[in-house]
Formats: structure tokens, sequence, C-alpha cells
């Protein structure tokens, strides 16, 4: 599929993301945004708020379960496997924010990623990213392009 003006666009209320070419909503997935709430302070572990671009994309390929640290494959997770971490899977798209606001968004690593929780999915549980399921962040990944703006509402 491709897509001619796709974006994004999360919202908090619902812990829903949803993909829109154009007008056209394509997708819709449940996805886990911070249990801290909403904030734009380096440290505070808070999802930020309004209009970003996705800057990078890192992953592509990957096994889904990829490990990833600073960007890097590291090992892989399995479900079932025990872990106390929040790891970040299989697909990485890192947010760059365009306003005053949220400018420091890149410098803090705010990425929507897969998780090792995919049981969190639905509720606020993360420590300030976006995360969804594994399937459905590759199949976000391979849909949207560097650059495409995204959008996060309360």
């Amino acid at each position: 599929m491709t897509l001619t003006h796709p974006h994004l666009e999360v919202s908090i209320g619902t812990q829903r993301l949803r993909l829109f070419d154009d007008m056209r909503l394509l997708r819709e997935w449940s996805c886990s945004t911070s249990k801290f709430g909403i904030g734009f302070t380096e440290g505070s572990n808070k999802t930020p708020l309004g209009r970003f671009v996705v800057k990078e994309k890192h992953g592509e390929g990957a096994d889904s379960g990829t490990i990833f640290k600073a960007r890097q494959p590291v090992g892989h997770w399995a479900p079932g496997m025990e872990t106390k971490s929040d790891l970040v899977l299989t697909r990485i798209l890192w947010l760059h924010g365009t306003e005053p606001r949220n400018q420091n968004t890149f410098q803090r690593y705010i990425y929507i990623h897969g998780t090792n929780d995919e049981n969190s999915i639905g509720r606020p549980a993360s420590h300030g990213c976006i995360r969804l399921r594994n399937r459905e962040v590759t199949e976000l990944f391979n849909l949207v392009p560097v650059g495409t703006p995204v959008w996060i509402e309360e």
C-alpha cells in the first residue's frame, strides 16, 4: 500500500493510535502512553502533546521481539520470558517535536515502539513513549515514511 499523505494521531484519552491517508482512516490500534501522565520535561517519563514528525526509523528487517538499546539490536525477547525491564522491541519510530513546548522530544528519546508488556496495551503504562503490540508496530513501520506528521492529543 502506497500512501500519498500519511499522518498519525495518538489519543491519550482513548489510548488509540490512528493512521490516516489524507482524511481517510486506514488503521487504528490500541496503544499505551505514559503511566506518569502528560508532560514535556526531560526525565519526567511523561508523554508530550502536540505536533511531531517521525524523524528516524530503526529496526528495518529485524525479527519481532528484537531488543533495542540505544537503537541497536542487543538480543531477543519472546512471549513468556520473565523480565522486569520495560524493553524497546521490534521497531522504533523516533519522534521530533515541531513546537516550542515539545522541541526536546527527540533528545528525550520519545518513540513509537513495540513492547514486552503487550497486556498493558490500551492503558497508560509506558515511560513516556507510545507502545504498540509488536506485530502492529511492524505494520505501522512498513506503512509510514520518515517525515510522517504525528499529532498527540489528550
